[in-house]
C-alpha cells in the first residue's frame, strides 16, 4: 500500500478550501471509503481467517500425555520468549547477580528513549552507536536464547567448541 510521500503544500488554495470544509489533514492522501473499508479490509480479514484454518487443517493441536504431578520432567524449560533470562540465571554462579543482570534488562530498555533523542537522525546508518548498540544486543539475546535450550554444558558455547 503506497503512502504519501512528500509532505502537503498548506499554502495552497485548493487544499486550504478543503480543510476549510472540515474534510481532515488526510484528505489530500488516499481516502479509507471506498478503497481501505470496503476493497483492503475484507481481503486482509478474509487472509486472516484462511492462514488460521490453513495452520488448523496442516498443523493440528496435538493432545500430549496426561499430566502426571507426582513425576517432575528431567530438563523444565519456560516459554522460548523468556529463554535468554533463563540462561543468564543458568550461567552466572550467583543467583543475585543474575536476578540484578535480569532487572537490568528492562531498566536499560526504559533508557532508551532518552538515549535516542540525542540524535536528530532517523537514518540507522546516522546513528552508528545506537545502531551497535542494537546489533550488539540481539546477537547476545539469540545466542542467549539458543544456548537455553542446550545443556548446560554446551550452552555457553552453542556446541560448537
Amino acid at each position: 500500500m503506497a503512502g504519501v510521500s512528500k509532505k502537503p503544500d498548506l499554502n495552497d488554495p485548493e487544499l486550504r478550501k478543503k480543510l476549510l470544509q472540515g474534510m481532515g489533514h488526510n484528505y489530500y492522501g488516499e481516502p479509507a471509503w471506498p478503497n481501505e473499508l470496503l476493497y483492503i479490509f475484507p481481503v486482509v480479514i478474509l487472509g486472516a481467517l484462511a492462514l488460521c484454518v490453513g495452520l488448523a487443517v496442516l498443523d493440528p493441536a496435538i493432545i500430549g500425555e496426561p499430566a502426571n504431578p507426582f513425576a517432575t520432567p528431567l530438563e523444565i524449560l519456560p516459554e522460548w520468549y523468556f529463554y535468554p533470562v533463563f540462561q543468564i540465571l543458568r550461567v552466572v554462579p550467583n543467583k543475585l547477580l543474575g536476578v540484578v543482570m535480569m532487572v537490568s534488562i528492562p531498566l536499560g530498555l526504559m533508557c532508551i528513549p532518552f538515549i535516542e533523542s540525542v540524535n536528530k537522525f532517523q537514518n540507522p546508518f546516522r546513528r552508528p552507536i545506537a545502531t551497535c548498540i542494537f546489533l550488539v544486543g540481539t546477537l547476545v539475546t539469540l545466542w542467549l536464547g539458543i544456548g537455553a535450550a542446550m545443556p548446560i554444558d554446551q550452552s555457553l558455547t552453542l556446541g560448537l567448541f
